[in-house]
């Protein structure tokens, strides 16, 4: 078997990487062949693929007739179409799997390798098909007005970041893929939650949808008995992930409780001057990243958006930590309050410092919950479980489509 894997990024940006990555180092574990497409970047990994990838993209700037040329690609590159379709010829896998593919590489390439015979997977790791800007918020609130295909609610809220130009654009977007039918084409939508499969049904059908939860190598990480006694959030810094709820939670507390900080975005510099009593680390990954979990007391995901399965509470409770998270999404799936941590509403300050005020209180609790949070992994999100339902799933569409044609 040989499995091709596209995703935009081809280094660890983000959950996405991460999880693809780890399933193609499980598949060749399992001696099953490995390609990859994705964008030309310098952080990139290394790849045999890379004369595949599509040339790198910026949306930023430049003249008018760029910025309409790059609008047009954020839609269809025929790039990318003409680069797989090369590479299924070249290299014959019998399988696409794609990952997170929209504006650099876009939808167009699952119509292409389905013309080409071959079946396509397709793991969302956010509400893209069902919600333009992805994160089903507006004006910060949770909303699922584009949900049944009603797309111009996009344009009547400018949901992009308040523009009128961008929500045109992802609206035209979302459009022409309804009408180029890209996502029919799809074999097989993976849903790594109950709650993501739920609110993609209907786009897709209930027959199309399976839900595989993400899963990580907890063999790799050693259970440490180290607590520094500070609470832990590390992630994007962005207006949907919470932290500015989290800080001004830690501010009214009079910084009675020590907050580390670890992650870069947007909001990095606002925050950074706006509470300076938090402890900011910046971006942090590797051997830094582990040796600062493995210090907290407690991990905190206060998240204010549909959260998918977020990878960083499968990586703290890996590490033994009780996790205070926001109950949202897919998260309680993941995080059972009162067993491996604690559930709070979203944006409920007074509610989520009493969580943490409790664990910070009671250091039998949290190693408690800790360590039946690392039995959850062990047991429910492990690599060898994850592998065995890929492959599974992969076995059964090969036949049903046959090899792609030369």
């Amino acid at each position: 078997m040989k499995v091709l894997y596209a995703n935009k990024f081809f280094f660890r940006n983000g959950g996405s990487e991460v999880v693809m990555f780890d399933e193609m180092e499980m598949m060749r574990r399992s001696q099953v062949d490995v390609a990859e497409i994705s964008m030309r970047d310098p952080r990139n990994h290394e790849s045999k693929y890379e004369p595949y990838f599509v040339s790198q993209k910026s949306y930023r700037s430049g003249s008018l007739s760029r910025k309409v040329s790059s609008a047009l690609s954020v839609i269809h590159s025929h790039e990318a179409v003409r680069n797989i379709t090369k590479l299924i010829r070249d290299e014959k896998p019998d399988i696409l799997h794609c990952h997170n593919i929209y504006h650099q590489l876009t939808p167009s390439i699952i119509k292409a390798a389905s013309r080409m015979g071959m079946p396509v997977v397709l793991t969302l790791h956010d509400f893209k098909p069902v919600c333009p800007i992805y994160t089903q918020l507006r004006n910060g609130q949770p909303c699922v007005k584009c949900s049944g295909g009603n797309y111009e609610a996009l344009l009547r809220h400018r949901c992009a970041d308040g523009s009128l130009g961008q929500s045109a654009i992802l609206w035209a977007e979302a459009r022409y893929h309804a009408a180029a039918g890209s996502y029919e084409h799809v074999d097989k939508v993976i849903a790594p939650s109950r709650f993501l499969r739920d609110a993609v049904v209907q786009r897709f059908g209930r027959d199309k949808v399976i839900h595989i939860p993400n899963a990580i190598d907890a063999s790799r990480i050693e259970v440490s008995d180290t607590d520094q006694n500070y609470v832990l959030y590390f992630g994007r810094l962005s207006p949907e992930k919470g932290v500015e709820t989290l800080l001004q939670v830690h501010a009214a507390d009079q910084a009675t409780w020590r907050l580390v900080i670890a992650g870069s975005g947007p909001l990095l510099d606002d925050l950074r001057s706006r509470f300076p009593r938090a402890e900011f680390t910046g971006h942090l990954s590797g051997g830094a990243l582990k040796a600062t979990i493995q210090a907290a007391s407690i991990v905190v995901v206060p998240s204010e958006w549909h959260e998918n399965s977020p990878m960083s509470v499968l990586e703290a409770m890996a590490h033994a930590k009780p996790v205070v998270a926001s109950r949202i999404g897919g998260v309680p799936e993941l995080v059972r309050d009162g067993a491996t941590g604690f559930l709070f509403q979203p944006k409920n300050g007074e509610e989520l410092s009493g969580r943490i005020k409790t664990l910070l209180n009671d250091r039998s609790l949290r190693s408690r919950l800790g360590l039946q949070a690392r039995r959850t992994v062990e047991n429910e999100y492990s690599i060898d479980r994850h592998a065995g339902e890929l492959l599974s799933l992969y076995s059964r569409l090969i036949p049903a489509r046959g090899k792609a044609e030369a």
